[in-house]
């Protein structure tokens, strides 16, 4: 088992920056990718970012791209959310998962927190 636990979320006015964290313990040797999805009120849950291994390959959301940047420094640490300029439309529960397969997507993932609420409002 793996337990994957968030935190950084919070209140921010648009244009503004959070970092999100996403600490993994258990048995994370397996582990191959982790991502970090998102759900707005009344919406469904969606892929923002997701990293492979100790973070060489790289994927993002086009809604996230340019302004948000997933990254570790190695498989032990932990994984990170940095996001800028962020809008109104960002406001949601940023849930991190964690995968056994090469390739991300919401079907696959094996494990997940239980989500940080980022606000985005003035």
């Amino acid at each position: 088992q793996v337990q994957l636990v968030e935190s950084g979320g919070g209140l921010v006015q648009p244009g503004g920056s959070l970092r999100l964290s996403c600490s993994a313990s258990g048995r994370t040797s397996s582990i191959r990718a982790m991502a970090w999805f998102r759900q707005a009120p009344g919406k469904e849950r969606e892929f923002v970012a997701g990293i492979r291994g100790s973070g060489g390959i790289t994927g993002y959301a086009d809604s996230v791209k340019g302004r948000f940047t997933i990254s570790r420094d190695n498989a032990q640490n932990p994984v990170y959310l940095q996001m800028n300029s962020l809008k109104p439309e960002d406001t949601a529960v940023y849930y991190c998962a964690a995968t056994y397969e090469i390739i991300v997507r919401e079907s696959v993932m094996n494990y997940w927190g239980k989500g940080t609420l980022v606000t985005v409002s003035s």
